[in-house]
């Protein structure tokens, strides 16, 4: 069995009047990439935050390496590294006295010119942070989250707001690390990142974790095993889709009539003859497997990002 470096049970974090995270447990093992997986507002930030030392739980225990993030405030920076959801740094900062600045906060750590290699940083070392692109910030992010060699990497939604390519590059970078078995949390909306990068996924919504598991046990667990999304020229009677044949759940989102099904081709038999009793037509017709959106929206009602 491998160690766990990270345990949460029950925890509680509250802002005034609101519940933020309601009783989130979960735990993590060395060399695991696990991720917070949710739309914006489920609570992902302030678990990872509390994880990190950032916030103070109001009720339940966490343990990262052993340590309280409250009692054992200064041993836990020098094992754990931390990309936050945004980071700002002075304009007339240059790229290499940023990571310097941030090895000196250390006891060990990597060096920094090591680090500029290896996140593509060498012809940017005298740059001022402000002349650096969007990737360019957020390579130079992970870099200082790293110059400590820390045994647990935090990545709060690490491709954000970036354009495809870039985000493709930062997924290469994540999976590099994961070679090395370096021990990452990640919160995401994204589904792919989390299906990509993830070896385990903790489900979050309204400050509950509502399931865990690996990206394929999670969908292999979904009670549904197809889902045919179909746009119609004019509305359908949702209660008489939910009793074709094959048909084990039937939503209507967008505009977008969702089935999941077991049987894939009964069900698109089934589906053409009732419009066709009905005189209506399909638009559009898509078949696909089971995806963690689908898995969200079956275990919620609704999509990862409504």
């Amino acid at each position: 069995m491998a160690e766990l470096v990270l345990q949460v049970e029950n925890l509680v974090k509250r802002y005034g009047d609101v519940e933020a995270v309601r009783g989130v447990s979960f735990s993590v093992q060395e060399g695991e990439v696990f991720g917070l997986l949710g739309p914006n507002g489920a609570g992902k930030t302030s678990t990872i935050e509390v994880l990190e030392g950032l916030r103070i739980a109001d009720g339940g225990r966490v343990s990262v390496c052993g340590l309280d993030p409250q009692k054992d405030a200064t041993a836990l920076k020098h094992v754990i590294g931390a990309a936050l959801q945004s980071t700002s740094l002075p304009d007339k900062l240059r790229v290499h006295e940023a990571l310097q600045l941030f090895a000196s906060f250390y006891k060990r750590g990597r060096k920094p010119e090591e680090l500029l290699k290896r996140f593509g940083l060498e012809e940017k070392r005298t740059a001022f942070y402000s002349q650096l692109s969007g990737g360019q910030k957020q390579r130079l992010a992970l870099a200082m989250a790293l110059v400590n060699d820390p045994k647990v990497l935090f990545l709060d939604e690490p491709t954000a707001g970036l354009d495809p390519q870039v985000r493709r590059e930062i997924y290469d970078i994540i999976e590099e690390l994961k070679g090395e078995k370096k021990t990452i949390v990640i919160t995401t909306h994204y589904i792919e990142e989390a299906e990509r990068l993830c070896d385990r996924v903790a489900i979050v919504d309204h400050g509950k974790v509502i399931a865990t598991g690996s990206p394929r046990e999670l969908k292999q667990n979904s009670v549904n095993t197809t889902r045919v999304e179909v746009r119609l020229a004019k509305p359908a009677d949702l209660a008489t889709l939910k009793t074709l044949d094959g048909v084990a759940e039937a939503r209507e989102l967008d505009g977008t009539y969702v089935l999941h099904c077991q049987r894939t081709a009964p069900t698109i038999v089934a589906l053409v003859k009732y419009l066709e009793a009905d005189s209506n037509e399909l638009v559009s017709l898509e078949i696909a497997t089971p995806s963690l959106e689908d898995v969200f929206i079956e275990l919620t009602g609704r999509r990862l990002r409504d």
